[in-house]
């Protein structure tokens, strides 16, 4: 049997001592296991930092709120600011990966991916058409990204 410690990564190699095939003349030797890791469903690893990806809705992204976040000692509560945009990323302190040679703990980084409803009914689709429009008529910028990419591309024909 092998204790393999928390927070050993990819490649680590454990050493069993007199573990190992020996020899007539030095005794047993070692053993070396080196350690490889399966691909989690949810979290991906970067040293003692874990990166997972969750789905909000349209409307948790633009009106805020909280969700859950899934870590390895649980479940944690992350709190969604008003008007985020897909592809934030919010980082949860000390909810890594705890490193196998000293006692620092990595952090957890989330990003959040805006889900587009789908199967809507009529009288959804209706909505959201009603909604687009007021915010095309109300004459303020409402979409960053398009808004940004716009003022960059008058840029590029006035400053040519």
């Amino acid at each position: 049997q092998v204790k393999v410690p928390a927070g050993v990564d990819d490649g680590d190699q454990i050493r069993l001592g007199g573990e190992g095939q020996g020899s007539a003349t030095s005794g047993s030797g070692d053993l070396y296991v080196q350690i490889r890791i399966r691909q989690h469903p949810i979290f991906s690893r970067d040293g003692d930092n874990l990166y997972c990806e969750m789905p909000v809705s349209i409307a948790m992204a633009t009106l805020g709120g909280e969700i859950e976040i899934p870590t390895l000692s649980g479940r944690a509560q992350l709190k969604v600011p008003s008007e985020s945009q897909s592809e934030r990323v919010f980082r949860l302190k000390g909810k890594g990966v705890r490193n196998v040679r000293s006692s620092a703990v990595g952090d957890l980084f989330c990003k959040i991916k805006i889900e587009t409803p789908v199967n809507l009914t009529r009288k959804q689709r209706e909505l959201l058409r009603e909604f687009d429009d007021m915010v095309k008529a109300g004459g303020e910028r409402h979409s960053p990204r398009e808004s940004s990419w716009s003022d960059r591309l008058k840029s590029f024909f006035t400053t040519s």
